[in-house]
């Protein structure tokens, strides 16, 4: 049975709490200031703290803060008045799990309560989490044999039964929604309806519209009322991807719709509730967008309870092989060619490749190569890369492909004159302007026999 400890200087809301929370089954500390509050945390073995921020004597923030030095894992949700949401936004940043705004329901708190006490047993789960590596995690379509996918895969495993927020991180093409739906069908609304919607995707005056639903007559063309993503998802999980790209006005009933889970149609008056669990995701810095002001601080804390960073694919190409067999098995029947296998150094071809597009551009690559192949079996000169230089920045032309070094440069630009030469060596010499003796060095280097064909 978990121990809450309230401090609150008002007597009868403190009393309110304590017979609340022991009838959802906690056992319940109390306490009328901070000094007071810290001498039972000495003393007695507490589970999460509910605290105002305005108390006599020392304040809310900081009794946070000897919290924090006392016990810095313990969980903390603070309460406040609508008017001083900036000071809740400082507790979190202090430390504090949670908030919830004065006038509050008694529903709401224990809702926040039971969610803060999931997630702090989840990170305690992952103190252990580097010892958990020795067991294999594996989850259909998604390839995990890097020991960075393999951590991902154990946090899905760990946050996937509670209703905690997750925020996906990571570059475009990662597969972020394969992560997303990973989640979704290891939790306990794995029946419900897994509800996807890509916010840069549609135009910013259609996207309230598109989360939220309409009614009847709330705008020109609005000829019946329509429900939006979270109705749709009610029960289910909702997948945000690309929330950085929210414009701020739908930013703020974002925030509503996490902190209540209730929100109004565009153009209605009747409150409509949800029970949807929100998973979000974003290639882009959020904490850079919190400093430019165009991302809500009070959002981010709400999104960012439990983050998963998904690595590029070019930081764990120990998956780049299972990769590329799953996608040669997928797209070999959908183009009817009899291909089942690629040759070693086609492969290594794709191994060493730098990916900028990750996951989303390897499986481009192969479906091409998979339609246009001749043999049963894909060839180095079946496999054809992007090798341009990327675009120039602020007028800077950039010399190197990103991620990549001179090193890897120079190995792919052997590898293109390979295939230009359609595997003739003595002619990809020449195109390179090398002799026949430098280009067999540089193929020894990285790997490709020199199989002595005939000159050309």
């Amino acid at each position: 049975m978990p121990t809450i400890l309230i401090v609150e200087d008002e007597a009868k809301m403190r009393r309110l709490l304590e017979l609340n929370l022991g009838e959802d089954g906690f056992s319940t500390l109390s306490a009328g200031d901070a000094e007071s509050g810290l001498k039972l945390l000495r003393e007695s073995t507490v589970d999460l703290v509910v605290t105002d921020l305005k108390l006599p004597g020392m304040d809310g923030l900081e009794f946070l803060q000897a919290i924090k030095r006392q016990n810095a894992t313990l969980p903390v949700v603070v309460m406040t008045a609508f008017g001083t949401v900036e000071t809740a936004v400082e507790a979190m940043k202090t430390g504090a799990s949670d908030y919830v705004l004065k006038p509050f329901s008694l529903s709401e708190l224990r809702m926040v309560i039971h969610k803060e006490l999931d997630v702090h047993k989840l990170r305690e789960e992952n103190r252990s989490l580097r010892e958990a590596l020795g067991k294999r995690y594996a989850h259909p379509n998604v390839v995990a044999r890097s020991a960075k996918m393999q951590e991902v895969l154990a946090t899905v495993e760990r946050v996937a039964p509670t209703n905690s927020t997750v925020l996906l991180g990571g570059e475009s093409g990662v597969g972020k929604d394969l992560i997303a739906r990973a989640v979704h069908e290891k939790s306990r609304r794995a029946s419900g309806p897994f509800i996807k919607i890509n916010s840069s995707a549609i135009p910013e005056n259609l996207l309230e519209s598109e989360l939220f639903g309409y009614e009847k007559g709330a705008f020109t063309g609005a000829a019946a009322s329509k429900p939006g993503k979270f109705e749709l998802a009610d029960k289910g999980t909702l997948f945000l991807d690309e929330i950085g790209d929210v414009p701020p006005a739908i930013q703020v009933k974002l925030l509503r719709v996490l902190q209540e889970r209730e929100f109004e149609r565009l153009g209605g008056t009747r409150t409509v509730k949800v029970d949807v669990r929100l998973i979000a995701a974003t290639n882009r810095d959020l904490r850079e967008a919190l400093e430019q002001g165009t991302f809500r601080e009070d959002l981010y804390y709400r999104l960012n309870v439990v983050p998963i960073d998904i690595a590029p694919l070019r930081q764990r190409k120990e998956d780049i092989p299972d990769l590329v067999n799953l996608f040669i098995s997928r797209f070999a029947g959908d183009s009817g060619k009899p291909v089942d296998g690629i040759t070693p150094e086609a492969m290594q071809i794709l191994v060493n490749y730098h990916w900028p597009g990750n996951v989303r551009e390897l499986q481009n690559i192969i479906e091409r190569a998979c339609a246009l192949a001749k043999g049963k079996v894909l060839k180095v000169e079946d496999i054809h890369l992007d090798t341009r230089p990327a675009r120039a920045v602020n007028g800077i032309g950039n010399f190197l492909p990103e991620g990549m070094t001179l090193e890897q440069w120079e190995d792919e630009m052997i590898r293109e004159s390979l295939r230009r030469a359609n595997g003739n060596k003595s002619q990809a010499a020449r195109l390179l302007g090398l002799s026949r003796n430098a280009l067999r060095y540089r193929l020894s280097k990285i790997g490709i026999a020199d199989e002595g064909e005939k000159e050309a």
